[in-house]
């Protein structure tokens, strides 16, 4: 049987060797193709190669002596998905409450020997609010740009928009912990009313089509329930350690 064939080109270089190729290469073998490996091992290879072919990018698949593209045409060419860079995605925050529902179970295992106990409600939220907090740290700048286009208070007092991930994490830390209650409540309760007023007018009043800032400044996930679930989430922590302690 003879293996359908392709030919492509990438940057393999001793201190760079290009991931989209890596990728394209995985893709043609992953087909069923027989590949034709060519390395670009210098920048002025790649450059005279890009000149000779009318192309800017690399790595390039050619198919019977055709032309089809990069790696997102390959995938187009193979019926795969492309996803575009400004799509709208909640898979970043599908992920985070995945893994931190599991670490919850995962510690709720460990210190009472059960996975569903009431601490362990209580750990995922308080999880929840220590990595969303994280991932708004990682750039702050872009989160509080981002911040500003809705939030209520921030708008008044930009200083809040940088404030707001360290009080978020810091709630967080001490409601894993179960300590200083008499602090950790009332920011969380503050933020979280603060925040969920400033979804509901921006989103359900207004009508705007924002980004979500809950995981950083450089999501594509849209405003709107994720974000007012966050909010939600850190009100009914609150009163519930209120209530309960």
């Amino acid at each position: 049987m003879t293996l359908k064939s392709a030919d492509l080109y990438r940057m393999v270089m001793p201190k760079h060797q290009c991931p989209h190729g890596l990728k394209a290469l995985h893709l043609l073998r992953q087909a069923g193709y027989g590949v034709n490996d060519h390395h670009l091992t210098s920048r002025e290879q790649t450059e005279a190669f890009k000149a000779e072919h009318g192309v800017t990018t690399t790595p390039q698949v050619f198919i019977d002596g055709r032309r089809i593209g990069g790696t997102d045409d390959l995938r187009r060419l193979l019926g795969k998905p492309v996803r575009r860079p400004d799509a709208p995605s909640y898979r970043p925050i599908i992920a985070l409450f995945s893994l931190t529902a599991l670490m919850a179970l995962a510690a709720s295992t460990s210190a009472f020997g059960a996975p569903f106990t009431v601490q362990t409600a209580e750990w995922f939220v308080a999880f929840s609010m220590v990595v969303l907090a994280l991932l708004k740290l990682q750039n702050v700048e872009t989160f509080s740009s981002m911040f500003l286009n809705y939030d209520l208070l921030a708008k008044r007092w930009v200083p809040y928009s940088y404030l707001y991930p360290v009080a978020e994490g810091g709630a967080g830390v001490l409601m894993v912990a179960g300590a200083l209650n008499w602090l950790s409540v009332p920011v969380a309760l503050f933020i979280g009313c603060v925040g969920a007023i400033s979804v509901v007018k921006a989103v359900y009043v207004d009508r705007r089509e924002l980004k979500c800032a809950c995981v950083g400044g450089n999501s594509n996930v849209p405003l709107g329930f994720v974000s007012l679930t966050e909010n939600l989430m850190m009100i009914a922590m609150a009163l519930w350690m209120a209530l309960d302690h």
